[in-house]
């Protein structure tokens, strides 16, 4: 039976505490995300795109962030809840198959963070050892670290909020002082910055913007989590800009590092290790380890900050009636499945995909649902939450623009990966229209 009435009006039963979140906590959590799959994860294949101006695209994506972040302020300020995205598009264009299926793009998205994430985690963990090309070790590796993530957030908020916190505190204390050290050995004239600033053309670059992005969509971990942080009608919206000029700062530091110790073809050949790899000219093997320990610091926290956010989002559109749910038999209230579903689909991809590639994946459903959030508050909401029209365009025109760069890249140089994408949004948008026929039709108990 369905027990999703049950669970939104009883608080306990699906998990929502309202101002269990500190604002230091959700600072934690939404740096968490972004520094666990901006740095580690994705410096890589921006570098592969930007070439040597690669610094410059985390500078670019968080000008297009800040102007996305935008909406989901204003939204979060006026209405704040646990699941938020969710909640901004259910109402921008109501419970159907737009918001619905939107929602649940931004889900996936959040969910292939998840794994890219703790694949990297993997790769760190075994990279001392010279087993990170072993590949029943990467996924075991993986699988462990989203295990750990559920355990912890089962636990409870404000375990969560403080594990958080301490995480994020060591990993950006120890960020800041690898890339000062690196910097101060390797200097600003050799590695990466001393080679040409060679481009395929502007497209790669616009195109690489699209990985910066996604690096610091992590301060959608706040707006899903809205309802349980402390005076949320002020302090989302604090979080969110703290979270971003934070992570600007640690991006920029990390990738005049890493560009001033290894060139192009190194960052690229370590695309998955590259801190570690730019440590050890400069600082040895001391450098070497001690970024191995912060890269493993900062992923686990990211996959827990994530896991919890993709749960709450999951929780709020069942609670919405806006996807299927089932049990399975198991008991617990709404919240409980969704933490196991979530860290079941994340295991899942982390076991069986190459998620370098998957990170593109990504990319693509998180600006279609970007685009679908600023166009719905543009076009039905800006009047009641008092938005500026001309922000809620420049943030549409400026993914629009991304997205198409990304994917003339993307079918110059993986075709297959565009392909998948438009299968899995059309797919995802005829599923959600299929069950929202079906839960609505006469006959199947609904009112």
């Amino acid at each position: 039976m369905d027990h999703t009435d049950a669970d939104t009006h009883q608080g306990g039963q699906a998990g929502y505490t309202p101002g269990s979140i500190s604002l230091s906590g959700a600072v934690a959590m939404g740096t968490g995300v972004m520094i666990g799959a901006g740095i580690f994860a994705l410096t890589g294949q921006i570098a592969e795109l930007a070439g040597p101006l690669f610094p410059l695209s985390f500078i670019a994506g968080a000008l297009v962030t800040a102007l996305a972040a935008y909406s989901y302020i204003k939204m979060s300020n006026a209405w704040p809840s646990s699941g938020g995205i969710a909640m901004i598009l259910q109402k921008a264009y109501g419970p159907g198959t737009i918001a619905a299926a939107a929602s649940l793009l931004m889900a996936l998205s959040m969910v292939i963070n998840e794994s890219l994430v703790a694949r990297t985690f993997a790769t760190y963990a075994l990279r001392p050892f010279g087993l990170e090309q072993n590949g029943v070790l990467l996924a075991i590796a993986a699988l462990a670290l989203i295990v750990f993530a559920y355990l912890v957030n089962a636990s409870g908020n404000r375990s969560v909020s403080l594990f958080s916190l301490v995480m994020s505190a060591i990993k950006i204390g120890g960020i800041a002082l690898f890339a000062i050290a690196t910097i101060t050995f390797s200097g600003f004239a050799s590695g990466a910055f001393s080679e040409t600033a060679r481009s395929a053309g502007p497209l790669d670059f616009v195109a690489s913007v699209a990985f910066s992005i996604l690096a610091f969509k992590g301060f959608t971990t706040i707006t899903n989590s809205g309802g349980e942080v402390v005076n949320p009608h002020r302090n989302v919206g604090w979080t969110i800009m703290i979270s971003i000029a934070i992570c600007v700062v640690t991006y920029l530091l990390v990738a005049v590092a890493v560009g001033s110790s290894l060139t192009i073809a190194q960052i690229v050949e370590a695309r998955d290790y590259s801190l570690a790899a730019a440590a050890k000219p400069g600082l040895g093997q001391i450098g070497f380890y001690f970024t191995v320990l912060i890269a493993l610091t900062a992923t686990t926290s990211g996959v827990i900050a994530s896991v919890f956010a993709v749960s709450r989002m999951l929780t709020m559109l069942t609670e919405m009636k806006m996807i299927p749910h089932s049990h399975f038999g198991m008991s617990g209230g709404i919240r409980s499945h969704m933490l196991i579903y979530t860290v079941v689909i994340a295991g899942t991809l982390a076991v069986f995909f190459d998620l370098s590639r998957i990170a593109s994946l990504g990319a693509f459903f998180y600006l279609v649902t970007d685009m679908l959030v600023h166009w719905g508050v543009f076009r039905h909401l800006r009047r009641e939450i008092g938005a500026r029209a001309s922000v809620l365009l420049c943030a549409l025109a400026a993914d629009a623009i991304i997205l198409i760069a990304f994917a003339g890249v993307k079918i110059r140089t993986d075709p297959a990966i565009v392909i998948h994408a438009a299968a899995g949004m059309l797919a995802v948008f005829i599923g959600e229209r299929v069950f929202l026929r079906g839960k609505n039709s006469p006959g199947n108990g609904t009112a």
